[in-house]
């Protein structure tokens, strides 16, 4: 999947139950497509987390219904690698789009090409939660997992300063 900068996409799938490895760096796909934009590959157990669940926090953690100049480094997609994954990634798409105001700009697209991060970078919230980009950037996102999807969250992954609720601390 690809959205927004991979370190926020990296750090909003880690937080998930279900999700056991992410892979961060840059995608390409196919034809007009072919050039790498910031994604990470997302391995996950289906009988813990749904492609369904995946794809609406994906669209609700990045600007997906905004056309904006970055779109090229920021590709809003969803990357299949096969069409049994293209087919529902689709409908799922088509499901969550009367949930949004605007067009959805995230397409489904085929997997071509990655390239990974350079280590340094990589696991990069979890390594720098405390660093300004992180804190203006990908902690709403993560405020925003806490608010809508809460139960799908890995218990300890969360700062507990982020935590709101008497409910949430106690998951702790």
């Amino acid at each position: 999947m690809g959205g927004g900068c991979h370190w926020c996409t990296e750090a909003v799938v880690q937080a998930l139950i279900g999700v056991y490895k992410v892979e961060q760096g840059y995608v390409a796909s196919i034809g007009d497509n072919h050039s790498f934009s910031e994604a990470v590959i997302i391995h996950f157990n289906p009988e813990e987390i749904s492609l369904q669940l995946l794809i609406e926090i994906h669209l609700h953690t990045h600007k997906s219904t905004s056309q904006h100049t970055m779109r090229e480094k920021y590709r809003s997609a969803v990357y299949y690698f096969s069409g049994a994954q293209k087919r529902e990634a689709d409908n799922i798409l088509k499901s969550f789009q009367p949930e949004f105001g605007n067009e959805l700009v995230t397409r489904v697209y085929p997997f071509s090409e990655f390239k990974p991060s350079r280590e340094a970078i990589q696991n990069y919230y979890r390594k720098n939660p405390e660093k300004p980009f992180c804190e203006r950037f990908i902690n709403p996102k993560l405020k925003l997992l806490l608010n809508r999807f809460s139960e799908h969250i890995k218990i300890g992954f969360i700062p507990k300063k982020l935590k709101t609720t008497e409910a949430q601390l106690k998951n702790e």
